[in-house]
Parts: C-alpha cells; sequence; structure tokens
C-alpha cells in the first residue's frame, strides 16, 4: 500500500507540493511579527513620501517574503488538482497553524527556570522571558487576522483563478495565476492588518508602547500590497519553470489528465 502511494507520481507530487505550500506559510506567520525597513535592507534612504497624514516609506512585514510564493502555489495546486485540492491544503494550513500557536501560548505560560530570563544579558537580552512572549505573544495576537485573511485570500484565489481559466482554457497561464494571485493578495494585505494591527492590538504596539494608529496600519497596507504586486509579477516567469518541471515529472498525457479533471471540478 505504502509502496503503491510512493510510486505514483501524482500523489507525490501533491505531497511535496502541499508539504512546500504548509512550510512557506507557517514560515510566514512566524516571521510575520516583524516590521522591517525595504530601502534600508537594501541600501537606499527611505522615501518617506506624505500619505494619509504620515511619512510612507516601505516599512513591511517579513511575512511578505513569502505570502507571494504561498498564493502562487496555491495557483499551481489549482491547475493540477483543482479546487478540492486547494481547499483540503487551505484547511490543513489553518488547523496546523492553529496548533502551532496554542503551543507557543502554552510555552509562553510555562514558568521559566530560575536562572534563563537572564541568561542572555551577555548578549543584550535583558530578560529572555520577556523577549519570548513578545515575540511568540504578536504572533498569538496577529493569528485570527492571519487565519481570516488566508482563507478569505484562498476561496477568492480559487474561484477567480478558474473563471480566467475556463475563458482562456489552456493559453495564458500567466493571467490566471499572477491575475488570481493580484486579487487575492490585496485582500489578504488589507485584512490581516487591520484585524491584527488595528482592530485587535492588544500585543501589537508602536516605538512610543501604543496601538497603531489608523494611517500607520494603512500605511504598511499599501506598501505591503505594492511589494507583492510587484514580487507577483516578477516571479510570473517562475511559474513557466515550474509548469514545466511538472509537465516532464508527470508526462503530458497524465498532465493533461489532470488538468482536465481539475478544471470539471
Amino acid at each position: 500500500m505504502i509502496t503503491n502511494i510512493i510510486n505514483n507520481k501524482s500523489t507525490k507530487l501533491f505531497i511535496f507540493l502541499g508539504g512546500f505550500f504548509i512550510a512557506n506559510a507557517f514560515i510566514a506567520e512566524v516571521i510575520g511579527v516583524k516590521i522591517f525597513s525595504l530601502e534600508n535592507t537594501i541600501g537606499i534612504t527611505p522615501f518617506k513620501i506624505p500619505l494619509f497624514g504620515t511619512d510612507f516609506s516601505f516599512n513591511l512585514t517579513a511575512g511578505v517574503l513569502l505570502w507571494p510564493v504561498v498564493f502562487i502555489m496555491t495557483d499551481i495546486i489549482n491547475e493540477y488538482y483543482g479546487e478540492k485540492g486547494v481547499k483540503f491544503l487551505s484547511y490543513l494550513t489553518v488547523v496546523l497553524l492553529a496548533y502551532a500557536f496554542l503551543m507557543y501560548y502554552l510555552g509562553i505560560k510555562l514558568v521559566p527556570a530560575g536562572w534563563w530570563p537572564t541568561s542572555k544579558t551577555d548578549q543584550g537580552v535583558p530578560n529572555m522571558q520577556l523577549a519570548y512572549a513578545q515575540v511568540f505573544g504578536q504572533g498569538i495576537a496577529i493569528i485570527l487576522g492571519s487565519l481570516i485573511a488566508f482563507l478569505i485570500g484562498q476561496v477568492v484565489d480559487v474561484v477567480i483563478f478558474h473563471k480566467i481559466k475556463k475563458w482562456s482554457g489552456e493559453k495564458y497561464i500567466w493571467l490566471r495565476s499572477t491575475g488570481s494571485t493580484l486579487v487575492s493578495q490585496l485582500i489578504d494585505s488589507f485584512v490581516v492588518l487591520f484585524i491584527a494591527f488595528y482592530l485587535y492590538p492588544k500585543y501589537i504596539s508602536d516605538a512610543n508602547g501604543k496601538p497603531w494608529a489608523f494611517n500607520v496600519v494603512m500605511s504598511i497596507c499599501i506598501g505591503n500590497y505594492i511589494y507583492k504586486f510587484i514580487v507577483a509579477v516578477v516571479l510570473t516567469p517562475v511559474i513557466y519553470i515550474v509548469h514545466n518541471w511538472i509537465e516532464k515529472y508527470l508526462g503530458h498525457d497524465l498532465a493533461k489528465e489532470m488538468k482536465t479533471a481539475a478544471l470539471k471540478e
């Protein structure tokens, strides 16, 4: 039985794509608590464009590094395994993420050993327990927004992808993949940040220790989406590369059979 599963190309491909999909979503959630300056990271002066009463710069959540990859993976899985395949992985990802953040919460609540909180003072961390709680506690704060945004984004991505594919057939892979990603990323960018940073700011605060202001959240949302938009467009050739690799791996006949079945769903 196990040998049959391992030798089945479509099953092995689904496991590989699904594992990579979940891993990227999980890593994006964990690193997403950090806000970084894109301009300073690449060595240029922050733009500071007047927007919403604040100086707009590309201050992004670290999760933007991977979310475009997650949504592109959604489209690739959608292409060969259809709506059911995407929904299965989406629901599984949400369950696993919720479980992971529950474990983080329990980890924070564990009483630390007496020596541990001050064990890294020589490395600039005066209280490891507070640092631990801040990093993983912020993740707990944004999990609600992240999961809601993720599910909405996935549903929108699937719907738009299939509408474009039914219209275009096998042509315009870039249009259905990049197009559906751009729309779903727009929704994801605003929903997750508004819930996490504005509507539920219990663990999230700015440099002054206050909840994020509306204009600051809007600025970060726009910056995140502009970045995701650019990355989604830049990654378009990668979609074709992955498609070609999958076609060679599966073989033309099996790939065509899977895509036809996925579209009929």
